[in-house]
């Protein structure tokens, strides 16, 4: 169980945020309130669990406390987004919850194991969850849209990639222990973090994929930062750090990331900037069609299962394991295919005479169709696939000069994440970020083909 410190370290969260505000530009303090806390502060089960309020994590809680501060310091921004599809999308990932309630009135019975219907408490806590999941997604599109507010996001990423490798490498060295050592609890199994006779480290986040996945995000914002005009020296500072940081990357032991490295690095590095948009909308548009296809048996299961037998037996394995899974789920799915069947685990199986759950989650988008159906689902991948989409489609129709060095990098980042989010359940406080950053400035855009309106560097400035 999580110790005193670590909810101490909640509870001073908002006192850190409020002096980050108070003392940094506005842009810079919006990505550390997020990204320190996502970084640092004590993972689940560590929370403050208030009547009808979904627990206080270190996601959701500073995201509230960072939208409260903004709210008072800098007024009140219109948060909905501009466009209709924005707004759409919005609307049913809050609300959609209220339909999944309304829809699962009966209990789940396995044999002897009973899990209990859906009432009034439920859907008041999951619409707040949804609404603070989405909060730094609807601030970053006002606070982070502009140049600097890109810039912020990068360079937030990339030195915070080189902070947290002192941790990592420690617990590579010596075994994760330091999440134990600071707020005395382990927050996953040891022995997945055990990996070709060593250790892969997980620190203060939820598990060594997602450390993994981090400092690859890090990587690529090191190798953007290197092409965004800087001078020489720094170019070369930005490419050794990111050489760094790749070494670090290996010793993570983690196949995915380094595979999906292995795609956003050259795009990010080579090709040119609204080609960057437009491979970014590819990857997120064969990310979001995924469960159609492999419905329709379109993806070649056996062949990746092979592929991976060649480099590892085991990671084959688990390979399987996850579609075995993924296909059992789905089915259990289906029986309530439009609005999910909730909380409380309904969404799963479980043996009927101890109660054991017989499935296991691991990628959020059957968590999505499982919890929310497909209503949850396509809210939150189009979502985040939204601003992607639409930089693709203005990027043959936008004025020269009107994308800044950042904007291709950024998509490239938020197309991956969507992509890891197949077979993990890598959505975080961050994602929402850079998905908030892009639509924002997606919006700009799209209001650069309106004739008679301010230039679009003055508009970034009346808008705070």
């Amino acid at each position: 169980m999580p110790n005193s410190f670590a909810y101490l370290m909640l509870g001073l969260w908002p006192i850190v945020t409020l002096a980050m505000f108070r003392f940094w530009p506005k842009e810079r303090a919006f990505v550390w309130s997020l990204l320190g806390a996502y970084l640092f502060l004590p993972p689940p089960p560590a929370a403050f669990d208030l009547p009808m309020m979904p627990p206080l994590t270190k996601e959701s809680l500073p995201s509230l406390v960072t939208f409260l501060v903004v709210w008072a310091r800098f007024g009140r921004p219109a948060l909905l987004p501009s466009t209709m599809a924005g707004r759409v999308l919005a609307a049913i990932f809050v609300l959609s919850p209220i339909a999944t309630v309304l829809t699962n009135p009966e209990p789940v019975v396995f044999g002897r194991i009973w899990i209990q219907s859906l009432g009034l408490k439920d859907m008041v806590a999951l619409v707040v969850l949804q609404f603070i999941l989405l909060l730094p997604l609807l601030m970053a599109r006002r606070v982070l849209a502009s140049p600097e507010g890109q810039r912020e996001v990068l360079l937030g990423l990339f030195v915070g990639g080189l902070i947290y490798s002192l941790p990592m490498l420690l617990e590579v060295r010596l075994s994760p222990q330091l999440n134990i050592w600071i707020y005395g609890y382990f927050q996953h199994s040891f022995e997945q973090m055990m990996r070709d006779g060593g250790f892969r480290p997980i620190v203060f986040l939820y598990h060594g994929l997602w450390v993994a996945f981090f400092c690859m995000t890090s990587v690529c914002a090191g190798l953007a930062l290197s092409r965004s005009g800087v001078g020489h020296r720094k170019r070369v500072l930005y490419l050794a750090g990111a050489a760094y940081l790749l070494a670090v990357l290996v010793l993570c032991k983690s196949l995915g990331s380094l595979l999906l490295g292995a795609v956003a690095m050259p795009i990010i590095l080579l090709l040119p900037r609204r080609t960057q948009l437009r491979a970014a909308a590819l990857i997120a548009l064969v990310a979001i069609g995924y469960p159609v296809l492999k419905g329709a048996d379109l993806i070649p299961v056996e062949w990746m299962l092979s592929e991976a037998a060649q480099v590892d037996p085991d990671r084959a394995a688990s390979l399987r394991f996850r579609f075995d899974n993924e296909d059992t789920l789905m089915e259990r799915a289906m029986e309530k295919p439009l609005f999910g069947w909730g909380s409380w685990g309904r969404n799963h199986i479980m043996h009927p005479i101890t109660g054991e759950i017989l499935t296991v989650t691991d990628g959020r988008w059957i968590i999505l169709i499982g919890v929310f159906g497909w209503a949850g689902y396509l809210a939150e991948f189009g979502l985040l696939a939204l601003p992607i989409l639409m930089l693709w489609r203005d990027a043959g129709r936008a004025p020269r000069g009107s994308f800044t060095p950042y904007l291709g990098p950024m998509a490239v980042l938020l197309a991956i994440n969507i992509v890891d989010m197949l077979p993990n359940a890598t959505l975080t406080p961050l994602t929402w970020m850079l998905a908030g950053a892009l639509l924002g400035y997606a919006e700009h855009l799209r209001g650069l083909r309106v004739p008679n309106r301010q230039p679009l560097l003055l508009r970034w400035r009346s808008v705070m």
